[in-house]
């Protein structure tokens, strides 16, 4: 296996939360990111999710451009491409954080494709899509999910939402540390009543759902980031009629970046599936160009009239060690989230 189809997603999703494990969702804005998630998760042994954001598609582009749907398509292709020699390990590709003023230049276009290419009998570029209504009222964020779902189940993805608010800064977008952290028990009801529940009567997952508790992107210190997972908890057992182990919902953590490993673990268990992971990964890859700079700095710079190094400025040299940095970490998110060894064949 290396993309995953429709139905082979469906399959991990439910093997996860059945199996109290979570995916890793790397956010990866070129092909040498692409490249090291792809690195960690196969020397993990681990399936796992691979997503651009709204960023890092126009960023894929060509900063000249800015073109998401190019950049994501761009992206998607040459995945699919390489990830095709890692036989070992699925994934799944996925488009992050799609705020309303997106939707008709981003998700709703790509989707659009998407479905045309399944009339035509071929399998969707990806295979999921996150609508994220954090910044509009609760009906309207509704309202979106509801026609998304719509169009999600022509273009055979899974469509993933946001209840509630992230705090922190996600690609420009910023949310204050506060009680709108937190998702509630009346929040669920609406979102199962209005979309129902995340698993289809064909048994395909329908959508994720990422309830807010305490969720905060970025790198913070110590003390700041105040999570209450048993929020979620709550939520499954609510809408699963008292019994939280049904587990309705498939759950997305946002945010996961410096949580700490009990919290993280409490979280699975309530059933969250996907982790994103971003800050983590990005710091990693970029300390070690950091360390190859400063150990090199006489060899990638031209000082004092000599000529440097070119094994040391080639582009290659520092980019396997961010590779191999980042992979590392991945490999660490895998084995913490417990997806690691449990690869499915």
């Amino acid at each position: 296996m290396t993309v995953a189809t429709p139905e082979q997603y469906s399959v991990m999703l439910a093997a996860a939360r059945e199996g109290g494990y979570a995916f890793p969702a790397i956010n990866v804005t070129s092909s040498q990111t692409l490249n090291a998630a792809l690195q960690g998760l196969a020397d993990a042994g681990s399936d796992g999710i691979i997503q651009i954001s709204v960023g890092g598609s126009a960023y894929v582009s060509g900063q000249k451009l800015k073109d998401r749907v190019v950049g994501s398509r761009a992206f998607a292709v040459f995945a699919h491409e390489v990830a095709s020699q890692y036989p070992n390990i699925t994934v799944a590709l996925h488009t992050d954080h799609c705020a309303k003023q997106y939707l008709g230049e981003w998700v709703d276009p790509l989707l659009d494709m998407e479905i045309e290419t399944v009339r035509r009998g071929e399998e969707p570029l990806f295979q999921s899509h996150m609508w994220d209504g954090s910044t509009v009222p609760l009906q309207e964020n509704l309202d979106i999910a509801s026609r998304l779902l719509e169009k999600s189940a022509l273009a055979h993805t899974v469509l993933e939402i946001e209840i509630g608010a992230v705090g922190g800064e996600e690609d420009g977008h910023r949310a204050e540390i506060n009680e709108k952290l937190y998702s509630t028990v009346d929040d669920a009801r609406l979102v199962a009543d209005r979309l129902g529940l995340s698993v289809g009567e064909n048994g395909c997952a329908r959508y994720m759902a990422a309830f807010t508790f305490g969720n905060v992107h970025g790198s913070y210190k110590p003390g700041i980031v105040k999570l209450r997972p048993e929020i979620l908890r709550d939520i499954q057992g609510f809408v699963g009629g008292g019994e939280e182990q049904k587990k309705p919902f498939y759950l997305v953590f946002h945010g996961g970046s410096g949580s700490t490993a009990s919290d993280i673990a409490r979280a699975v268990s309530y059933g969250v599936v996907k982790m994103n992971i971003d800050t983590d990964t990005q710091y990693a890859f970029t300390r070690a160009i950091a360390g190859h700079m400063m150990t090199n700095y006489d060899k990638v710079l031209k000082i004092d009239g000599e000529v440097g190094d070119k094994s040391k400025y080639d582009p290659r040299s520092w980019g396997r060690e961010a590779e191999d940095s980042m992979a590392a970490r991945v490999i660490e998110t895998c084995v913490q989230l417990g997806s690691a060894g449990r690869a499915i064949k």
